[in-house]
C-alpha cells in the first residue's frame, strides 16, 4: 500500500453495527447544545446580575434524559449522566441552602456562590472532555 492510498473505512457505533458514525455525529451535536445552555446558565449564575431564565437549564435536562438511551455502551453515555447528575445535584444543594438565603434577607448567599462555581467546574470539565472525545471520567 502507498502513502496516497484511498482506504473506505464505514465506523462501528457502540453495538458493533455499521452506521455509527452518523449517530455518534448526532450525539455529539446534542451534547454540545446540552453543555452551552448549561453553560451559559452556570455563567450566569456566577456573574452578579446576569441572571438568565431556569428555562434553558430545563430545556437542556430535558434533552440528556431524551438522548441519554440513545447514548448508551458509548463514551458519550458518561456526559449525559454527568450533566443530569450535575443538574439533579445543584438543584438539591440550593434546595437545601434555602435557609442561608432567607437567613440573608435575599441579599447574598455564600452557599450559593459555592454551589454555582462547583456547577460551573463541573460543566467545563465535561466539555473539555467531550472536545476531547474522552468519558468525563477517563
Amino acid at each position: 500500500m502507498r502513502n496516497n492510498d484511498i482506504i473506505d473505512v464505514e465506523p462501528i457505533n457502540g453495538r458493533g453495527t455499521a452506521g455509527g458514525g452518523r449517530a455518534a455525529d448526532s450525539l455529539k451535536t446534542w451534547g454540545w447544545v446540552s453543555y452551552v445552555l448549561h453553560l451559559i446558565v452556570a455563567v450566569a449564575a456566577v456573574v452578579p446580575g446576569a441572571q438568565v431564565s431556569i428555562a434553558l437549564l430545563i430545556i437542556a435536562l430535558v434533552m440528556d434524559l431524551v438522548k441519554k438511551d440513545d447514548a448508551a455502551g458509548t463514551w458519550q453515555e458518561s456526559h449525559f449522566k454527568w450533566r443530569i447528575s450535575s443538574v439533579l445535584w445543584a438543584g438539591v444543594l440550593y434546595l437545601v441552602t434555602i435557609p442561608f438565603f432567607l437567613l440573608g434577607l435575599f441579599l447574598f448567599n455564600p452557599a450559593w456562590i459555592v454551589i454555582s462555581i462547583w456547577f460551573l467546574y463541573r460543566i467545563v470539565k465535561g466539555m473539555v472532555r467531550m472536545n476531547a472525545g474522552r468519558a468525563v471520567n477517563a
